[in-house]
Formats: structure tokens, sequence, C-alpha cells
């Protein structure tokens, strides 16, 4: 695995960081009623958890791990 790989994962990472934490963001400025909000933010922190490991499975090589990176 080269540099350029590394570089490109970590590219990744940091997009998607920012969509999960602009996506959280948004959920506490709408202001949404107390139980709806904890269990939208719980399903944002879900699915951005998958995704992490996903991410780091594919990092090394395992077949569950998504390829988001080339």
């Amino acid at each position: 695995m080269g540099i350029e790989s590394l570089l490109s994962l970590v590219v990744y990472v940091v997009i998607v960081a920012l969509i999960f934490y602009a996506i959280w963001w948004f959920v506490g400025y709408v202001g949404i009623p107390e139980p709806f909000n904890k269990v939208i933010r719980v399903l944002i922190g879900l699915v951005a958890l998958i995704v992490v490991i996903s991410l780091l499975l594919s990092l090394v090589g395992h077949p569950i791990g998504v390829s988001w990176h080339r």
C-alpha cells in the first residue's frame, strides 16, 4: 500500500467526518423534540461507526470491508 492510497483514505475519512458532523449539527440546530432528537443522533452515530469500521477493514484487506479507496 502506497502513500497515495493512505492519503486518499485520510481524505475520505475527513470528508465523511465533515458530512456526519454537519448532519449532527443540523439535527441540533433544527430543534427536534427530545425523544426523536436522541434517536436520530444515535442512528447518525451508528452509521458513522459502521462507515469508519468498513473503511478500516478495507485498509487491512478484510473481505467484509468495502473498498472506499483505490
